[in-house]
């Protein structure tokens, strides 16, 4: 079975691929992020993610991603700190945000980008209950201050939209692409 190039380190994005069955080898891309401003912005990152490490393995698929928290005016990326964490989460809390993850697919020349929103409703938070996430260390890399796969699950009152774009790749719209470009899904 051909294996997929995937430009991140995210043990996220790999344990998606993993989930449904993908070969893959992990390949960090020493691509410069810059600051998300829009939405577009996450397919440029992730574009700019597979282009460096695709100049390493042609004649293969390699797949890029970047997701980002949008909540009203504000982008929200991983936090840099414990407070900046707490503000996060007290910025999300109550409040519906939409969470995008730009992918990007290129195989030699041909280079395929896209991306997924998903709508996020969180509960309504508690200082000390913010506090006690923040201090177990799992938002700490997480855009958005919080990991619906994980204990922030319970912060999460529903979804509209992709779930697994939350967690960092929109599964069904991936695996559509790479079946349209030939990638054998199934083996």
């Amino acid at each position: 079975m051909e294996k997929l190039i995937l430009a991140s380190a995210s043990p996220r994005r790999a344990q998606l691929l993993a989930q449904i069955g993908l070969k893959f080898l992990v390949v960090k891309s020493d691509f410069l992020e810059t600051e998300v401003c829009c939405e577009g912005d996450v397919e440029s990152m992730a574009l700019g993610k597979a282009r460096r490490v695709a100049r390493d393995f042609p004649g293969r698929f390699v797949l890029g991603a970047d997701t980002a928290v949008f909540c009203g005016e504000k982008v929200l990326g991983k936090p840099g700190d414990s407070g900046e964490a707490v503000e996060m989460l007290k910025s999300l809390s109550g409040r519906v945000h939409s969470v995008v993850t730009g992918f990007a697919l290129i195989k030699d020349n041909r280079e395929i980008t896209g991306r997924e929103k998903t709508f996020v409703k969180m509960c309504s938070l508690g200082d000390e209950e913010i506090a006690a996430y923040v201090s177990s260390g799992e938002p700490m890399d997480k855009a958005g201050a919080y990991g619906i796969q994980g204990r922030g699950a319970i912060f999460v009152e529903s979804i509209e939209g992709c779930f697994f774009n939350v967690v960092g790749l929109p599964l069904a719209r991936l695996a559509l692409v790479l079946k349209l470009e030939g990638f054998p899904i199934w083996g």
